[in-house]
């Protein structure tokens, strides 16, 4: 599967039950080729999208001090700067790395003459995904849900138009409390109607912080609630779910195999590297989601070569514990 030149987007009915009076079913989109690649080809996600309150604590791992920059503009510009040295890096290349997850700021700036999106895509064959949350509610019933998202149309309107295929969003669950669970995977998936209902493949986050006490009652409690939805969605809808490592292993096998559900991924959750791709090799069909542990060894002061030599070894770790 190769990264396309002129880029062939097939007209998709998604949901057709489910799409509103007067609206489009023509504008309903997808890009084909990027479906099949995230079903079907091995890989993992590598996951770029840290936006505003984790920017700071990121550009400062890859070693660019907060003094280095002054305002939200250049602080944006030093982690683009930081972004587009991964992705141009020669390791960060289609064989091991099916989509990478962007952030609002990301997908409206340039890599050379090209949209982020039309990068990664035109010239790396790699899935664009947009990360579309404003961060989390203050914590209620044991869980954060997600904080409204307004102009959430508008923004994935712009998203089609700079050609991303699908879209993320996180929820956090810190206790196993029946009634938080179940407020967080119904917000989940009205709002990923929403994102469906554009003609985009939404990657639904239930977070289940690795520090819950009860995290494999958690973990049951929310795939009950997520069997429950995908069982009422249309039978056109695609969605993705990203998860964390769960207790038990193989948990999500049963639901892997919904037609619904194109692929699931793992998020490292403040495992270290070794340990994240140590527990995702025993889920099988889990792929890993990683943004830390991808990047946690990159550093601004390398040379091209030991940047990408470092970035390869990790890739190459990340891809081995997702193709089991």
């Amino acid at each position: 599967m190769g990264a396309q030149s002129g880029r062939t987007w097939s007209r998709m009915d998604l949901c057709a039950g489910c799409l509103p009076h007067g609206y489009d079913k023509e504008e309903s989109t997808m890009n084909q080729q990027q479906l099949t690649r995230m079903e079907h080809d091995k890989g993992f996600v590598a996951a770029l999208d840290q936006s505003g309150g984790s920017t700071p604590k990121a550009l400062k791992a890859y070693g660019v001090d907060e003094s280095a920059y002054s305002g939200e503009e250049e602080m944006f510009t030093r982690v683009h700067e930081m972004r587009t040295r991964i992705i141009k890096s020669p390791s960060f290349d289609k064989s091991r790395i099916l989509a990478a997850i962007l952030f609002e700021n990301t997908m409206d700036r340039k890599i050379d003459s090209l949209f982020s999106a039309d990068f990664l895509w035109d010239k790396k064959g790699i899935v664009p995904i947009l990360k579309v949350d404003k961060g989390l509610a203050d914590e209620k019933d044991g869980v954060q849900l997600m904080k409204p998202i307004p102009g959430l149309d508008a923004l994935l309107d712009r998203a089609n138009e700079r050609h991303i295929f699908g879209t993320k969003m996180r929820s956090v669950i810190k206790q196993a409390n029946p009634d938080g669970i179940r407020a967080v995977i119904d917000q989940q998936f009205e709002v990923g109607m929403q994102i469906v209902r554009k003609g985009l493949v939404p990657i639904l986050e239930p977070e289940v912080d690795i520090h819950c006490p009860d995290k494999a009652k958690a973990e049951e409690i929310m795939l009950g609630c997520m069997k429950e939805h995908l069982a009422k969605l249309p039978a056109d809808a695609k969605i993705m779910f990203k998860v964390t490592i769960p207790t038990v292993d193989n948990l999500y096998a049963e639901i892997m195999k919904d037609s619904h559900v194109v692929r699931v991924v793992a998020l490292s959750g403040g495992y270290t590297m070794d340990d994240a791709n140590e527990k995702l090799a025993r889920n099988h069909g889990l792929i890993a989601s990683f943004s830390r542990a991808l990047a946690q060894e990159l550093r601004v002061s390398q040379s091209d070569a030991e940047f990408d030599a470092v970035l390869k070894k990790a890739v190459d770790s990340i891809y081995r514990a997702s193709i089991t």
